[in-house]
């Protein structure tokens, strides 16, 4: 379909701007020239083992998070105090939250009393049991209001995931890139452990411990502006696509017995 072409164009974009400000650190300078390019003064960082531009600082993701929800399963019907109707988002479900496959979060009903658990806009899903040999744990996704716009119920995450939310959203879509550029680059591989046979992920030890920039504010608000208007695009194409595949699921069983007919 042309909008996968175009959300696909989107996310390649917001990356590479991501790159261009945040790793190579050519990020607009106050006369909107390349930072580093342009004799930005850059200073060495023993931590990274490597230059990072003035004022720029070194901390974890643990200094952005503020909230860490624990995921949960419910019950399959509504029995007793569990009646609160959720879709229930799987590490299984991430790829298709995200735009990369078929979105088939079950529904769940959960204790009333846990209604803490739903999740809010700017939350983040994070997968912290599963993979395979070739995928690590730690996929990544975040929850914008057009993300729930394709969900007709509240949202929860599975309890083989965690849902965190930041201390300042503007900070969202950097902690968002910067997390799946690492993922990426198969850093998180190194940060699982195993139970059982299944790999679960160290979140805690991953974001009390692995060194990450922290940029000058200004910075990070003029990305966050910009990938704003990138996620609202792409969701908006995703919301398009479910409607399109929900009237494909709907008539392709008519056309095949016949009961509708294409002139």
């Amino acid at each position: 379909m042309p909008h996968l072409v175009i959300n696909d164009n989107l996310a390649e974009l917001a990356k590479t701007i991501y790159d261009y400000w945040f790793v190579q650190f050519d990020f607009p300078d106050e006369n909107g020239k390349p930072y580093k390019s342009s004799g930005g003064k850059m200073v060495y960082n023993d931590i990274l083992k490597r230059e990072i531009p003035e004022g720029w600082e070194v901390c974890t993701f643990s200094n952005f998070i503020k909230d860490i929800k624990n995921g949960d399963w419910g019950k399959e019907q509504e029995e007793g105090n569990y009646t609160e109707k959720v879709s229930c988002i799987r590490g299984a479900d991430i790829n298709g939250l995200n735009g990369n496959g078929e979105l088939k979060s079950p529904i769940r009903y959960i204790n009333k009393k846990n209604k803490c658990k739903i999740l809010v806009e700017n939350d983040f899903i994070i997968e912290i049991s599963g993979g395979s040999p070739t995928q690590s744990t730690g996929r990544i996704a975040l929850l914008t209001n057009n993300t729930f716009a394709r969900f007709e119920n509240n949202i929860i995450c599975s309890n083989f995931c965690k849902a965190i939310s930041l201390k300042d959203e503007k900070y969202t879509f950097f902690f968002l890139k910067e997390w799946e550029r690492l993922y990426h680059n198969n850093i998180l591989f190194s940060f699982e452990g195993k139970t059982s046979g299944i790999k679960n992920f160290l979140f805690e030890v991953f974001i009390h411990t692995y060194p990450i920039i922290s940029p000058q504010k200004n910075i990070i608000e003029k990305y966050n502006f910009y990938n704003i208007k990138v996620d609202e695009n792409k969701q908006k194409n995703l919301q398009q696509i479910h409607h399109l595949q929900s009237l494909r699921d709907w008539l392709l069983p008519m056309l095949m017995n016949g009961q509708v007919s294409v002139e």
